[in-house]
């Protein structure tokens, strides 16, 4: 192996990334760490972080603000696609670690570092996401994951090494869930959550941080009219928004009406099984929103392939496979379907529900003349009869020579 001298590390000045910068100084000949953090829109998490990263040892902290870039270039893409893993995820974990490694690869270039390292668990997946991009954009970059080569077995473990170093942390062992945090979502795992048969404590002070309960929200529905373009939200109750502004004004409004909260047991890459409560406001008003507009602008064969294409594509993103051919294939057939996703959607918000409240579009293929149960005089019901033959002939041609062979 290569000697170290130079390390870049995703950093979030999280348990797991705050306890790796010493312990890369003391098993890597005192090399230089710097830190790298991608600002995807953690929020107040991202306060102190260089202070904290040059106190436990790193040399410089970079804080990259990609939250612009990951709406436009991420998130919208997967929602034009209605990627939703295992009917529930909205991925945001998971399209959050391949921008990150993106600007971490041209950071450590840029540093001339010997390697890469992060924080991720070998139980997780976000290793594989990490790993992946970091293979795509420097094949031969040395990485580095403590989690698979040190003796540390457990967030406890972590907890004491961090306190036998004086490196300051947000958690206790009382409060200790694994949380990740982005513009899109926040999600919740460990302790009490580990066992499924355990309700999540929703109501429970400090739990939830982007909403409240839905029999917190309000008496009454709150009504949102969200504006597309070709796939893409622009406006919101007419006021034209950027993708960043959009999310954010969607996940104020979601989460003061309870909206979004998904418990889950979810199937990860590497084989095992775990549970997550997610926190998606605003993604999940997206997607409904998406979603109904495309029942009126898309024909079905289209729209039931797309439902093909949005499984496989919410694999792909779950397992960390964002940079490869097939996914940037299936976006280009994703964005074709979508040249006539344009109109307006109305939802009505009320205590954790969202309920179709109007839908247009001048691209629409619903037909009042065509769908009426009135008089019409541009169908013709006795038609009906010889598409029905047709459409039936294998069936009956399989019944009468079962009937004759039976004889």
């Amino acid at each position: 192996m290569k000697e170290i001298k130079k390390v870049v590390l995703a950093y979030s000045g999280g348990l797991d990334t705050s306890i790796i910068i010493p312990w890369l100084k003391e098993n890597y000949n005192n090399c230089e760490v710097v830190a790298v953090s991608g600002d995807v829109g953690q929020g107040t998490e991202l306060d102190g972080l260089e202070e904290k990263a040059k106190k436990t040892g790193a040399s410089k902290l970079y804080i990259e603000d990609l939250k612009k870039e990951f709406v436009e270039d991420y998130i919208y893409p997967t929602l034009k696609a209605g990627a939703v893993y295992e009917g529930e995820y909205l991925l945001g974990t998971s399209f959050a670690r391949p921008i990150i490694a993106k600007r971490i690869v041209e950071i450590a270039k840029k540093e001339g570092a010997d390697a890469i390292c992060h924080g991720c668990t070998g139980k997780g997946n976000d290793q594989v996401r990490f790993e992946l991009a970091i293979k795509a954009f420097a094949p031969e970059m040395e990485i580095i994951a403590p989690w698979r080569i040190w003796d540390i077995k457990s967030r406890e473990e972590e907890i004491e090494y961090a306190e036998a170093h004086n490196i300051p942390l947000k958690i206790n062992r009382e409060t200790n869930y694994s949380k990740d945090k982005n513009l899109w979502h926040l999600s919740h795992e460990g302790l009490d959550l580990e066992d499924p048969a355990n309700e999540p404590q929703y109501n429970k002070p400090d739990f939830l941080e982007m909403g409240v309960s839905p029999e917190a929200a309000p008496d009454k529905p709150t009504y949102v009219k969200l504006t597309f373009e070709k796939g893409v939200p622009v406006a919101l109750n007419g006021e034209k928004l950027g993708g960043v502004e959009m999310v954010e004004a969607l996940n104020k409004i979601g989460g003061e009406n309870g909206i979004g909260l998904a418990d889950l047991v979810e199937n990860r890459l590497v084989g095992m099984k775990s549970r997550g409560v997610y926190e998606t406001p605003g993604g999940t008003i997206l997607y409904r929103a998406h979603q109904v507009l495309e029942t009126i602008t898309l024909d079905r064969d289209t729209q039931h392939y797309k439902e093909l294409v949005a499984n496989r594509y919410a694999e792909l993103v779950y397992f960390g496979q964002w940079f490869t051919p097939l996914r940037e294939a299936l976006a280009a057939f994703v964005d074709k379907t979508q040249e006539t996703v344009t109109g307006d959607v109305t939802l009505k918000l009320y205590k954790g529900n969202m309920i179709n409240a109007g839908v247009t579009s001048p691209y629409s293929l619903y037909s009042e003349d065509f769908a009426t149960f009135d008089a019409d005089e541009v169908y013709n019901q006795k038609d009906s009869a010889g598409f029905i033959n047709l459409f039936g002939l294998p069936l009956k041609v399989k019944a009468i020579l079962e009937a004759e062979r039976n004889k």
